[in-house]
Order: C-alpha cells, then structure tokens, then sequence
C-alpha cells in the first residue's frame, strides 16, 4: 500500500506540473459561452481539494481536472483487470466496438479538451447544415449492437461495476489528500496567469460602459 500511495503522490505531481507548464499558454474564451454546465468540473471535490473555486474560468479548472481525472481512470481500470473479470471482458468488447467505427472525433484530445461538448450550442436563427456528433451517431449507428447479456449476467456485471465505483471513490479520496500539498503552487500559479487577464477584460468592459459611443461620432455639426 506504501508503494501506491508513493505512486499516486507521484501521478498527482506530474499532473499539476503538466497543468502549471499549459496555465501561462491560457487566455479567455472569446466565444459565446455554454448553457449546460460541464459535469467533470461543477462541483468536484478534486477541484475543491486543489483551491480552484467556482469563480476560476471553466477552461483552467478542465484542464486540471481532466489530468487529475485521468489518474483515476487508470487506477481503475488496473484494478478492473486483476479483479473484475466480467467488466473487463465488457469493457474488452466496447473496447473493439469502438475501435471498429470509422469516425472517433472525441478520442486523443488534449486535456484541455477532452469531455467537452464537440459542438458549440445550437442557434435556432442559423442552424448547422451538420454536426460533428451527429456524423459520429451515424457512424456508431453503422456498428453492430454489442450481443444481449443473460439475467444472471447483468446482476453479476452491475456487482462488479459497484465495486469498480468504491474502488474509483477511495482512489479519488486519496488524490484529493495528496492535492492539499500542492494548493499553494495552483493557486499561486492562477494569481499570476489568470487573475490579470480576467481583471483586463472587465477593465475594458467598464472603458466600453462608460463610453458607450464612439467621441468621433459627436464631432459633427450642431442642427
């Protein structure tokens, strides 16, 4: 147990190290935002452990969040092939499904963008002539459907994924402890990179407010 807690303090590390060399690479989103929240990111104790409250922009809590996530994922799944062998062999076969469609747009993202919608949110006066979702529904659709499981299957594979589940909540427990030694360099590191962008943007937002019309255009000819 001693070696894989040093193993995960290790992971933990390397993960914050690779988010603090992207954070100075960040700048804010131009684009219209998102309506629907992003599930990885609204609420997560990761982020909690970690110090990067509601109020840091969306982009730098996913990309950390992401790295950390990913962290679990692979603990996970090393703990599902030594001792889940009916979830490892469904996995096994979603795995080749997948592997077997033409078109994976959401596979070997960047962290920044993994578990991100593929598409911006649709706009009812412009409608898209297509989708980068819809072009993959059409190519899962093409794949044969994965073949039924028995009763007794299905009781036996939903134990399985519960435990799969416990063992993914204590691994998330134990990366938020090893978070709290690096909450200093995180928040630290969104003082100098984030805060002064956001605090120019609502400086030239007030400027904007204030004068809300070009001077030049009230130069012209008294009627």
């Amino acid at each position: 147990m001693v070696l894989v807690e040093r193993s995960l303090e290790t992971q933990v590390s390397q993960a914050v190290d690779a988010w603090l060399r992207w954070l100075p690479r960040w700048a804010p989103a131009t684009h219209r935002g998102r309506v629907a929240p992003c599930r990885r990111c609204l609420g997560s104790p990761i982020l909690s452990a970690a110090g990067v409250g509601s109020d840091v922009p969306h982009g730098v809590q996913h990309g950390l969040s992401t790295r950390l996530k990913t962290i679990v994922d692979h603990a996970v799944a090393d703990y599902t092939s030594r001792n889940l062998p009916l979830l490892q062999a469904e996995l096994d076969h979603q795995a080749t499904r997948n592997r077997s469609r033409s078109y994976r747009p959401a596979e070997n993202l960047d962290p920044e963008f993994d578990g991100l919608p593929m598409d911006p949110d649709p706009n009812p006066e412009a409608p898209f002539l297509f989708t980068i979702a819809g072009l993959a529904e059409q190519a899962d659709a093409a794949v044969p459907e994965l073949p039924p499981l028995t009763e007794e299957a299905k009781v036996a594979l939903r134990q399985e994924v519960g435990l799969a589940d416990d063992y993914a909540n204590m691994i998330g427990r134990e990366v938020c402890v090893v978070l709290l030694h690096h909450r200093l360099r995180i928040q630290s590191a969104i003082s100098q990179h984030v805060e002064p962008q956001i605090e120019a943007l609502l400086d030239e937002l007030t400027r904007s407010l204030d004068a809300p019309f070009d001077p030049r255009d009230l130069d012209g000819p008294r009627l």
